[in-house]
């Protein structure tokens, strides 16, 4: 006899429940690896030092590359905490286009500042 089987609801569609595990060890240190120089990773990052805020058209305005993305993503696995906003950037084609805006937290600037310098 096969008996119907429920299955779990996802965490995020428990109420009450967030998707976010808890951890009680702390978050590893800051010790990202740095991009190879002259790089279009290496440039990204730059600008995410120099406190900018980056989206795709921005990104290629400066670099005529159309590929933030794949530098935030090769960033991210170097250790980079960038992190991305949604913003709607609306167009007559599509008006509730929605973009990322990307950008390094101060804090992480100042810490990798730090790191180079051998503080």
């Amino acid at each position: 006899m096969n008996i119907p089987q429920k299955k779990t609801p996802a965490p995020s569609k428990v109420p009450g429940v967030n998707s976010e595990q808890l951890s009680f060890l702390p978050p590893p240190p800051f010790s990202p690896i740095w991009p190879k120089r002259g790089t279009l990773t290496d440039k990204a990052l730059t600008l995410f030092m120099a406190g900018k805020m980056l989206t795709h058209p921005d990104f290629q305005a400066i670099t005529q590359s159309w590929r933030l993305g794949a530098y935030v993503g090769k960033l991210r696995e170097m250790g980079w905490p960038i992190t991305t906003i949604e913003i709607l950037a609306p167009t007559d084609e599509n008006p509730n286009r929605i973009i990322a805006l990307y950008h390094l937290a101060a804090r992480y600037v100042a810490e990798a500042l730090a790191l180079q310098k051998g503080g």
